[in-house]
């Protein structure tokens, strides 16, 4: 049976990347959108095909012998099946974080490139974490249940700019940015962690773990997971990395301005020329790190964020125009590009495994 992969961002292009390394011989004919718009002609050499054009294309029969593989955010799944139904292409499935998370696991485990945490052996002591969750007022209740694990606490993001409290814990409590959030996302809250937890003395031994996950996405963590971290020496927790064409340097034009990608490297190269040397290599390669979302020793996640934070707030002074005059999370997609950067010039010195982003709904 043909395969055909809808979408042509990031989810669809991992997505047909494993099948492709794991089951070689699958026939993937092309990857589907609804309309070309901004999107590549060609991913990974086949064709990127608009849905409708595409489905009056084929027989009824050639229909029926097609299976559709959604490989999109889960929030778009439901009206996505809804338009492959009206075009007549009724054999489809849903690629949900946890399955792409999964299948990327296999891939990378494969590849040996990106390490599965779920790879590593079970250990026998329990690492003490403490991972925040962002959340922002405005976030819209969760259809579907999902159980806070214990040590998963709820930090509001944006605090400072409104009334209304979602959560105990505030990002305006204490030494904070939260009234940069506009720009920052989700980065106010691990600039809180970084001057409220892991920088402060009376909290010192408190944790061996902290990070950061998001409202509507969290870690693929399991109780067994927990008792891996210690016994492998794991020192940090990332995301699969999810692949982009050519590179991430064009990925990220999409969401930031030429003016603001100089500010960011002249911020990297004025105040680490090593990492600014190291730049153009991460911009050219395929893979990034997203969501600004980590799990990491405490000490490792302060030495990381005593980097990020100087180079954020250059980043604001110089950017065009400066971070006080405008709303528009640039800060925050930097941070991804960042993180990347980060986590990639220090592979050989840091002990990194990985897992998937299950998305909430």
């Amino acid at each position: 049976m043909k395969l055909a992969i809808y979408g042509a961002q990031g989810i669809a292009l991992g997505a047909y990347e494993a099948l492709h390394n794991i089951c070689p011989d699958r026939e993937i004919i092309c990857f589907l959108v609804t309309k070309r718009e901004m999107n590549a002609e060609y991913l990974a050499g086949i064709p990127v095909l608009e849905t409708e054009f595409f489905s009056k294309s084929l027989s009824d029969q050639q229909k029926q012998e097609l299976e559709i593989l959604i490989a999109t955010p889960e929030t778009a799944m439901p009206e996505i099946e809804e338009m492959l139904d009206q075009n007549g292409l009724y054999c489809h499935v849903r690629l949900t974080a946890s399955r792409w998370a999964e299948l990327m696991g296999y891939c990378y485990a494969i590849g040996r490139k990106y390490t599965p945490l779920h790879a590593l052996p079970i250990g026998y002591h329990k690492a003490n974490i403490h991972v925040y969750m962002a959340k922002f007022y405005k976030d819209k209740p969760l259809t579907g249940k999902y159980q806070l694990p214990e040590w998963v606490t709820p930090i509001q993001v944006g605090a400072s700019l409104c009334k209304e409290r979602v959560a105990d814990i505030l990002d305006c409590d204490g030494e904070n940015i939260s009234e940069k959030n506009v720009n920052y996302s989700e980065l106010t809250a691990l600039y809180w962690m970084w001057k409220n937890r892991l920088n402060t003395p009376s909290v010192k031994a408190q944790y061996e773990y902290y990070g950061l996950v998001h409202y509507r996405r969290v870690l693929e963590f399991t109780d067994d997971d927990v008792l891996r971290l210690a016994d492998n020496g794991v020192d940090v927790v990332l995301p699969y990395p999810m692949p982009y064409e050519p590179d991430i340097e064009a990925h990220h034009n999409r969401y930031l301005k030429e003016e603001d990608w100089n500010a960011v490297q002249n911020a990297v190269s004025g105040l680490y020329p090593e990492y600014g040397d190291f730049f153009p290599h991460v911009l050219k390669q395929r893979y990034l790190y997203n969501y600004n979302i980590v799990l990491a020793k405490k000490n490792v996640l302060a030495e990381y964020c005593d980097w990020l934070f100087p180079i954020l707030e250059q980043l604001e002074e110089n950017s065009v125009p400066r971070g006080a005059d405008r709303a528009d999370r640039y800060v925050g997609y930097a941070g991804e590009t960042l993180a990347t950067l980060y986590f990639m010039y220090n592979r050989d010195k840091l002990n990194i495994a990985h897992t998937g982003c299950r998305f909430l709904i």
